[in-house]
């Protein structure tokens, strides 16, 4: 009897080892499952990190030579740094505040990273939309004026900065004066929705009348009335000037088609304007300055700039250059040196 209740206790004996050794192959085992799932999870922040994806969205006001360029050199700045990981949803509101309100808000409700808005309307717009996701300008003529800012200082603040398409307006007075010196009326087109087009025509206004000549406004509401106003400008005045306006760009065919015949000059306020129906123009290049707020849009999304303290930047240089068809038709003679639109 004694016999086989030490056999008993020995037996047990072996199955509390056994059994012990078992738990601690488990521990073991469990430990090593847990290392591996936080190497794995580190693994997995490193790929997400590398393969970062922007969804930046792009506002552009309506279809013409200087905005397409502008949107052209902020993708190519963007593409060339982050190469596949950046998407654009690029949307054109075909010259209506209506549909730029529209498409911020769903460029909002989409979660995008960053908004591109290229022209005055698309930066109310999305301004309009929201106060936290980035928002970048260009082809935006001025800042205080487009977002009603009293005393601005050359910097947004906020969520909000970007690039301006601003030409000295001194010097392109001096240059319609250059060319045209026995011009007494001059009339000033542009778009009364457009809100920087008004501060151009009337800070342009005061330099030509220091100069010496009469301006009057010509001002239309949209495209609709664009004809009727530019047939009065062209029998009432000598000369025309007509500043980086949105609507004015996207009806160049309509002011040609009457100032030509009529043999009026056109100073206009950038090339593509003035390759149309202008003679001479200061302008810079819409693609360097979309280059430049694509590269202020890079050092937001890589976490380098707070937008809330980048001031707005400006072309670096403005060109004189004119329209070597409509000059010789109009017999005007240009100084040598503006560069001839090809």
């Amino acid at each position: 009897m004694k016999k086989k209740i030490v056999a008993m206790m020995m037996i047990a004996a072996m199955a509390v080892g056994l059994a012990a050794c078992g738990n601690t192959g488990g521990q073991e085992s469990q430990g090593a499952s847990s290392a591996e799932a936080e190497d794995s999870g580190d693994a997995a922040k490193e790929d997400s990190g590398d393969g970062a994806k922007y969804k930046i969205g792009i506002c552009q006001l309506v279809q013409h030579e200087a905005l397409d360029a502008a949107t052209e050199g902020f993708k190519d700045a963007l593409t060339e740094e982050f190469g596949d990981q950046v998407e654009f949803d690029e949307q054109n509101a075909q010259n209506d505040s209506n549909t730029c309100s529209t498409i911020a808000n769903s460029f909002v409700s989409g979660g995008v990273d960053l908004i591109l808005a290229n022209a005055t309307a698309s930066l109310q717009a999305a301004a309009a939309a929201t106060d936290t996701i980035p928002i970048l300008g260009t082809s935006v003529t001025e800042y205080g004026v487009a977002l009603q800012i009293d005393g601005f200082d050359g910097t947004v603040g906020g969520n909000i900065s970007g690039t301006a398409d601003l030409a000295p307006l001194d010097e392109q007075a001096a240059m319609l004066h250059e060319l045209l010196p026995d011009a007494e009326k001059v009339g000033l087109l542009y778009c009364s929705a457009e809100p920087n087009s008004q501060y151009q025509v009337d800070t342009v206004k005061g330099y030509l009348e220091e100069l010496g000549y009469t301006c009057e406004y010509y001002a239309f509401s949209d495209s609709n009335d664009l004809s009727s106003v530019v047939t009065s400008a062209a029998q009432e005045c000598d000369a025309i000037y007509a500043p980086t306006d949105n609507t004015v760009a996207s009806n160049t065919g309509i002011i040609d088609n009457i100032c030509a015949p009529a043999e009026v000059p056109v100073i206009a306020g950038e090339e593509g304007i003035c390759r149309d129906c202008g003679i001479a123009t200061l302008t810079i290049s819409y693609y360097d300055l979309g280059y430049t707020t694509g590269q202020m849009a890079i050092k937001i999304l890589k976490g380098e700039s707070d937008i809330s303290e980048m001031p707005i930047e400006y072309a670096p240089q403005f060109v004189k250059k004119y329209n070597p068809s409509h000059c010789d038709a109009l017999g005007i003679t240009v100084p040598d040196d503006y560069e001839a639109i090809e």
